[in-house]
């Protein structure tokens, strides 16, 4: 009786052959997955340089210690947060939506819509009149994918969207540039405190869930910081460098709110969508232990003026400190780069204190078998 190919061993040794071919050959590197920013000057890498705002970071010291020794958009330094994620996920800094670099393939790396000042709430911010409220960055986030679709088609741009990491930093300026903004805010008259939280985390919860059907499936979701320990709430409410101790309710509120509506929302959708980023403890880490850390001061900002350095943004007329390592802040309200390195580290390898249900780089390994 025959047999392909002369017997069934032959079929044996091919079969091995396949194997070894396939074991040996040379694996074609996956490109970084895309990465998208969303939220406020915390994460704003330079699109508020494009409006007409004051809310801006785009002249020197700010940029002193970054590659460029320019004033870039960031409120930082250096780097910010979403510079140093891209960098420990392996991929370029994603560019300001707004940038007129930001087209080709580079629109592949992701985008950068944050804009410095804005809140949940759109009436959070109106003292800076011109900038890119969430909704309009969602109404971005549409554009960009219509433009990333006529350069790789719209099935590759929803594969594109779906495996994309994305960073959304929002919360805090509905407190500091609304809610306590001034005395008897609008806001503060409409809602106690108490009912104030919940509100903004409802609406918060439908910008989410619109980020996800617009098809994001990995979402880092960062709380507020200890809103009254900055240096800016410092010079207006410390006489001995305590917290301002309603801004401190505040995120204490805050916080925990935010944590048990992500929870709700993954298992709303049945799968680990949002990601919880507990920044409040990650800068309390090194505001009650500075020294632990490398910082002299976690209270005096390194550039500003007045006391603590808290009085306004870091102009060109500012007092600068030398050696921005050894503080937390660089400004009234923003983090060093030192600082910014700590937090994403916690991010990337952080226990569940820190990371809720887990850290990115567990992230990374879960998604890097469905890539």
């Amino acid at each position: 009786m025959a047999t392909f190919c002369g017997s069934t061993s032959h079929l044996v040794l091919i079969f091995h052959l396949l194997i070894s071919l396939c074991l040996f050959a040379p694996r074609v590197e996956a490109a970084p997955r895309a990465f998208f920013v969303f939220g406020d000057s915390l994460v704003d890498s330079g699109n508020n340089n494009y409006l007409a705002t004051t809310a801006r970071a785009d002249q020197p010291p700010y940029g002193i210690d970054h590659p460029s020794h320019r004033a870039t958009g960031r409120f930082s330094n250096g780097f910010n947060i979403p510079d140093l994620i891209s960098q420990r996920i392996g991929s370029e800094p994603t560019l300001p939506y707004l940038s007129p670099e930001l087209t080709g393939r580079k629109l592949l790396v992701g985008a950068n819509f944050a804009s410095a000042g804005i809140g949940i709430l759109n009436d959070t911010g109106i003292q800076f009149v011109n900038i890119i409220r969430a909704p309009a960055q969602l109404d971005y986030f549409k554009q960009y994918q219509q433009r990333v679709s006529a350069l790789i088609g719209p099935e590759k741009t929803t594969q594109l969207v779906n495996n994309a990491l994305v960073l959304m930093t929002l919360g805090g300026n509905d407190f500091v540039n609304n809610y306590y903004l001034v005395p008897l805010s609008a806001r503060s008259r409409q809602y106690k405190l108490q009912d104030y939280v919940p509100f903004i985390i409802s609406e918060y919860r439908k910008i989410l869930l619109r980020l996800y059907a617009m098809g994001a499936r990995r979402v880092l979701v960062t709380g507020t910081g200890p809103l009254g320990c900055v240096p800016a709430e410092l010079a207006q409410h410390s006489r001995n460098g305590e917290c301002a101790t309603e801004l401190q309710k505040a995120a204490s509120l805050y916080n925990p709110q935010l944590d048990d509506m992500l929870n709700g929302l993954n298992q709303e959708l049945g799968r680990h969508v949002f990601v919880g980023v507990n920044t409040r403890q990650m800068h309390n880490d090194f505001m009650t232990n500075p020294g632990a850390y490398g910082f002299v001061t976690a209270k005096v900002a390194c550039c500003g003026q007045g006391p603590y350095n808290g009085i306004g943004l870091c102009t060109p007329l500012s007092n600068v400190c030398s050696n921005r390592d050894v503080y937390a802040f660089w400004d009234a309200f923003h983090p060093s780069e030192k600082a910014s390195r700590l937090i994403v580290d916690q991010i990337m390898v952080g226990t569940t204190e820190y990371m809720k249900p887990m850290n990115l780089s567990t992230i990374l390994a879960l998604d890097s078998n469905l890539l």
